[in-house]
């Protein structure tokens, strides 16, 4: 059974920075583009940040510079550091597995709250 978890959300002073965790269980990491996606209230769910298997990303143009999204697939785990936290980033944000070789099929972890305040 395949499994999204997430964690590294929390409360961060704005220009902060903060490290989000997916771990995914179920033999489909390695034939998967992994990304980050956010949601904040009243607004529909954007993308972050993608990466494949072969290391190639894409970002969302809100990020210029400010994330970065990295794997490990010795520990079937998706990061995604955070630097210089903007009030706007607050959101919660979604861990996604799409499984592109094999039989195509979308994956949601179950999301972590980033709030940034002072």
């Amino acid at each position: 059974q395949v499994q999204l978890v997430e964690s590294g959300g929390g409360l961060v002073q704005p220009g902060g920075s903060l490290r989000l965790s997916c771990v995914v269980s179920g033999s489909i990491f390695s034939r998967s583009v992994m990304g980050w996606y956010r949601q904040a209230p009243g607004k529909q769910r954007e993308l972050v940040a993608t990466q494949t298997s072969f290391g190639g990303t894409t970002y969302g143009d809100f990020v210029k510079g400010r994330f970065a999204i990295s794997r490990d697939h010795a520990k079937n785990t998706v990061y995604l550091q955070m630097n210089s936290l903007k009030p706007e980033d607050t959101a919660v944000y979604y861990c996604n597995a799409k499984v592109v070789f094999g039989i195509e099929s979308d994956y949601w972890g179950q999301g972590t709250q980033v709030t940034v305040s002072s």
